[in-house]
């Protein structure tokens, strides 16, 4: 069999492709066109040539791991279109890349926006990348267009050319803000961020209400209920299609815990439920997959570092910035499972802070099932059969989310909106 594409990612990352031929060790077979399908590979031989969309060297099929976990999606599902063609007397299965969604960044010029414009640019089902800032949108814009992949960039600077910019956008994702810097919590950087937010989701309400909406913004814990009061008051409120990007904290938990038990990273999946600051963050290590066997003093150990892996990255930097590849990493993840969610892919989950019923908060972060009207699902297993430690730490998390919750309602209700 031959493949169109293969994927660049790695360790549960957005789908990124290549369009040339590229040969499989696996036997020749047809797809069907009316039935979705999955492809799970992993290949031990990385490309040693990549430029754009162009693979120059083989990827063997080895491994039935998807690099978006097993219950994350089969690897290529519906992100590209089968056709089958006679060559050689053999059966070639060749995929074509459906770009078709249009995304925008705001906030592109930050230090998470341009690497996640980058990595979004490289996603096969993007045919418009939209990028907005306040100054300096020009110039990302003009980098970015010299790479050869399909998706056409454009760019939008400042307030005027805001409502122009969302036109026809079918997902916003929102990484405007300032950064923390060494000594600074997430709610130190409210009173900034929140303004921001509140902002352009309005302009989001007005222009695009019925977009997906990925909020990176913090603090996520508040700035995603501010989002809901705007909506609400716009009239256009759909919790199905409002999400906090907590996907680095997965990310986060996934990589310490394979480099803790020496696991394959590929195959490491590990839930985390709760917010996105402090103790509100909660991996649930005991539903790790596969699973594995740690300590009570490696959970803990675990679970400290994740929950203040962020402040491990702002520390580092010393005074440099915040966490920005990773976030972006995470976010482009995040973006690829919503796109092919609207594509129409039906096996697609994340973490992610939404309205929710799991418990008696209205914002929790937790699994949920994409689809293409939003959230289908919230999946309310892993919060069955919690350890004493993990029960402990959920009832804990409570107090403090609750109370940014609340404060996200309080601004917003404070701050009314533009007609």
């Amino acid at each position: 069999m031959k493949l169109t594409s293969c994927k660049m990612a790695a360790a549960s990352t957005a789908n990124f492709f290549t369009t040339s031929t590229a040969p499989c060790n696996s036997k020749p077979y047809m797809v069907s066109k009316s039935k979705s399908f999955g492809l799970r590979f992993n290949s031990p031989n990385y490309l040693r040539s990549f430029s754009g969309l162009k693979a120059a060297t083989s990827v063997n099929c080895e491994s039935e791991s998807s690099f978006l976990g097993k219950e994350s999606t089969a690897a290529l599902r519906d992100s590209f279109a089968p056709k089958a063609v006679k060559q050689n007397r053999d059966t070639v299965t060749r995929f074509q890349p459906r770009a078709s969604f249009k995304v925008e960044i705001l906030g592109a010029t930050g230090g998470i926006g341009q690497p996640l414009a980058l990595l979004i640019k490289m996603s096969p089902l993007v045919s418009t990348l939209h990028l907005y800032d306040i100054a300096n949108v020009r110039g990302v814009t003009a980098d970015l267009s010299h790479c050869n992949t399909p998706s056409q960039v454009l760019d939008f600077t400042g307030t005027a050319e805001l409502p122009n910019s969302l036109k026809g956008v079918d997902v916003v994702v929102i990484p405007a803000g300032v950064p923390r810097k060494p000594g600074m919590t997430r709610d130190d950087l409210f009173n900034i961020n929140a303004n921001i937010v509140k902002d352009l989701v309005e302009a989001v309400a007005d222009t695009c209400p019925d977009a997906f909406i990925h909020i990176i913004s913090n603090p996520v814990n508040s700035t995603v209920p501010i989002a809901a009061e705007v909506l609400k008051q716009k009239g256009v409120y759909d919790p199905k299609k409002l999400f906090g990007v907590t996907t680095p904290d997965v990310v986060r938990a996934n990589t310490f815990v394979a480099q803790k038990k020496n696991l394959k990273l590929i195959d490491v999946d590990v839930p985390v439920v709760g917010g996105h600051a402090g103790i509100t963050i909660l991996p649930l290590l005991s539903k790790i997959k596969p699973s594995v066997s740690l300590t009570d003093e490696e959970v803990e150990e675990l679970t400290v570092r994740i929950q203040n892996a962020g402040t491990e990255v702002v520390d580092a930097k010393a005074g440099a910035g915040s966490a920005t590849l990773s976030m972006a990493y995470a976010a482009a993840r995040f973006m690829e499972s919503s796109l092919r969610a609207l594509d129409g892919d039906s096996d697609v989950y994340e973490c992610s802070y939404v309205q929710s019923e799991l418990t008696e908060l209205p914002f929790f972060a937790s699994r949920v099932k994409l689809g293409k009207n939003g959230v289908e699902a919230v999946i309310p297993s892993d919060l069955q059969g919690l350890t004493e430690y993990e029960a402990k730490a959920l009832e804990a998390l409570k107090p403090e989310l609750k109370a940014s919750i609340e404060k996200g309602v309080a601004f917003a209700n404070k701050q009314p909106v533009a007609a």
